[in-house]
């Protein structure tokens, strides 16, 4: 006769040995709690989603080459503390620097037009950039800048896997190209996720680093969110 099953046994076991006890998170630890969404024995060939990277590291990922294209944003000013100068900083093979990686946003941005949205390319050989000029004259990106800037975006990536797979910034909480919406404050995720999405952007995206402490507010792994969330704020349940 075998034993009967219990409740210990019917949970999964994430760690070995006692690892479960002592890895139990408590109100000081930065966290995010993940909340499944869909069927996963659903699946489609389509590219119907962008995918959060929650607890990932963007660089880490980028020197490891699990993505041949990253998306962010460059102004002609100063991208000194920019994702994009850090990239190219560390990867070995990169002739671009923050002087030269300035110059080129600049040279474009003195022909463009004072609200255009320009797309710029910066090839670092193991990545290309592909990097969405801020209008200039501004200080921020606008969410109308980022819709026309990604819709460009989405047609670049169109048909090309040498360019996929593709990763992005959220363009929150931003050092040199701050995202402003109709508010002048900071949109929330959702909002920007819901822009890029909409401009035809299905690549990966990678939040703050300051949204990993989220928790007790649950996060879903990718967008478009479940229909669930519209009926709860409309009082459903």
């Amino acid at each position: 006769m075998t034993d009967p099953v219990t409740i210990e046994d019917r949970v999964p076991r994430l760690y070995d040995d006692d690892g479960n006890l002592l890895l139990q998170a408590d109100d000081r630890a930065d966290r995010v709690i993940m909340l499944p969404s869909g069927d996963p024995r659903h699946a489609s060939t389509d590219r119907d989603r962008i995918r959060i990277q929650w607890g990932q590291h963007l660089l880490a990922d980028l020197l490891a080459r699990r993505y041949r294209t990253l998306v962010c944003g460059v102004n002609p000013v100063n991208n000194t503390h920019g994702i994009v100068c850090q990239l190219a900083s560390l990867l070995p093979t990169s002739q671009w620097n923050a002087h030269s990686i300035t110059h080129h946003a600049k040279v474009f941005a003195d022909s463009a037009a004072p609200d255009e949205v320009l797309v710029l390319k910066y090839d670092m050989d193991a990545v290309e950039v592909i990097a969405i000029l801020r209008p200039p004259g501004r200080t921020h990106f606008t969410l109308a800048d980022l819709d026309r800037g990604f819709r460009k975006v989405a047609q670049m990536l169109e048909g090309r896997r040498d360019r996929l797979p593709c990763a992005s910034v959220s363009f929150l909480g931003a050092k040199s190209n701050r995202l402003i919406d109709e508010h002048d404050r900071e949109p929330s995720f959702e909002t920007s996720l819901r822009t890029m999405f909409n401009a035809g952007y299905r690549g990966d995206i990678y939040p703050p680093l300051r949204m990993w402490e989220l928790a007790p507010t649950g996060v879903f792994a990718a967008y478009p969110f479940p229909d669930s969330l519209d009926t709860m704020r409309q009082g459903g349940f």
